[in-house]
């Protein structure tokens, strides 16, 4: 690939991860939440779960999951249900408990956050991989870069998810900062997490009743 071509890719995908969306929506409401390091996290297990989509794409699941209905529909429902799971939970969530624990339960506080630090890496990693849009997005994003006379395409492919992805988790890592700033700008947030945990919540469940309703651009 030439070097200004490298540079397009590079902007391209810069742009791209700035579009706000399912991934930027968990990350910012975990920052909002949380603090700064579940903001982290939460960027980390999108990262994470756009792993799965990159060699899925190498591979050619993904072009596999474009020419088949079944699987195209499988993969749609399993994203479409855990985005409204997602999105209940942050709906249905209880506001944050009060400050000013003693030592004990500030170590069992702590402990629980590693606990919820996980939970949180976890729904980021799977809020991405169970998305067939981020599938097909790179099958057909990706081939755009790669010119038709490249013996090893997937290793290609791989390339450049990979740098796509690099480029990714600072965008990611950015948002959770943004958002943390923000809280602190806009003081006295954290007590009304309630009403935006309602609202993101909200978001989810359009996000997964969307997706829910996305044809197969194979069909």
């Amino acid at each position: 690939m030439a070097i200004d071509q490298l540079l397009l890719f590079i902007a391209a995908g810069l742009l791209l991860n700035l579009t706000p969306g399912p991934d930027v929506l968990y990350i910012v409401s975990q920052a909002l939440r949380h603090g700064l390091r579940a903001g982290l996290v939460a960027a980390l297990g999108i990262t994470g779960g756009c792993f799965v989509h990159i060699f899925a794409a190498a591979v050619g699941v993904s072009a596999l999951m474009l020419a088949s209905a079944t699987a195209f529909t499988v993969l749609k429902w399993l994203g479409a249900a855990y985005l409204v799971y997602v999105g209940v939970r942050m709906v249905f969530s209880r506001a944050p408990a009060a400050q000013g624990l003693d030592a004990t339960a500030a170590a069992e506080k702590h402990l629980a956050s590693r606990q919820e630090l996980k939970s949180i890496f976890m729904r980021g990693f799977w809020t991405n991989a169970l998305n067939p849009k981020v599938a097909l997005f790179f099958l057909a994003f990706l081939p755009q870069f790669i010119a038709p006379t490249v013996e090893h395409k997937p290793l290609a492919f791989l390339l450049l998810g990979l740098l796509f992805n690099f480029d990714a988790v600072w965008v990611n890592l950015g948002w959770a900062c943004a958002a943390v700033w923000l809280a602190r700008k806009a003081g006295g947030l954290q007590a009304r997490m309630h009403w935006l945990d309602r609202v993101a919540g909200t978001l989810f469940i359009v996000f997964g009743l969307k997706l829910a309703f996305t044809d197969n651009p194979a069909s």
